[in-house]
């Protein structure tokens, strides 16, 4: 008789911390974001003109800024080598801003200097989507027919995504590292500020969200483990 995997108490458990976690770090981002966003840069920068400055000063001159669709869809694409920015970012003059588009051009000057842990996690990027696609269904296969082995394999290749994961938060964290000297440097910020103070905690915020999809990646593997474990015992 096939064991209900969905409907045990670890299912609950994970649901729980998969619900609360990513809730609790987006509600953060979110409040974080939209304070920091009425706060106008004495500069008077848009987001745009911060990417710019900061590309130009690292020799990245060459490198397109451009508008990306949507809410804080800022990313930087290292295939085409260019900083999209999301509407508010892109013509913002505030704050939080100058904090999301000097954190995507920590990645374009990462990616310059061939930073290993993004190397990394440009690697981990195809075993990540192949555990992603074949992870669940080895597991749930595995459970079907009663083939702990072949669940085993797909936890293993699920742990393709958590590792990925992990490799991003360096990533993250040196990119919001490097946002905030440059924005010093290039006085964007100044020391001893509120805007200062504001942009770092638009960063800390952010980088939270990163931090709780880890946990809840980290939650699931540990729930399939002891469901395997569990099966395991009782043959």
């Amino acid at each position: 008789m096939m064991y209900p995997m969905m409907w045990d108490e670890t299912y609950f458990i994970y649901l729980i911390i998969a619900l609360a976690v990513p809730g609790l770090a987006q509600l953060f981002l979110m409040s974080t974001f939209n304070k920091y966003k009425n706060v106008k840069l004495s500069s008077g920068l848009t987001g745009a003109e911060v990417a710019r400055r900061l590309l130009d000063a690292n020799g990245l001159g060459n490198m397109h800024v451009g508008e990306s669709p949507g809410n804080l869809t800022d990313h930087y694409d290292p295939k085409r080598r260019i900083v999209k920015l999301s509407h508010d970012i892109y013509h913002g003059r505030s704050v939080a801003a100058a904090a999301v588009a000097a954190h995507e051009v920590g990645h374009a000057i990462q990616h310059k200097e061939n930073y290993s842990p993004l190397a990394l996690r440009s690697a981990l990027v195809p075993l990540a989507n192949f555990g992603s696609r074949l992870g669940y269904v080895a597991i749930f296969l595995g459970f079907f027919l009663e083939a702990m082995q072949l669940a085993t394999i797909g936890i293993f290749l699920i742990g393709f995504i958590v590792l990925f994961q992990l490799v991003t938060l360096p990533v993250e964290f040196n990119a919001s590292s490097r946002a905030m000297r440059l924005m010093s440097d290039m006085n964007i910020v100044y020391d001893n500020t509120s805007e200062r103070s504001g942009a770092r905690k638009v960063l800390t915020a952010a980088a939270w969200t990163y931090v709780a999809s880890l946990i809840v990646a980290i939650a699931q593997v540990l729930r399939l483990v002891i469901m395997v474990s569990r099966r395991n015992n009782r043959r």
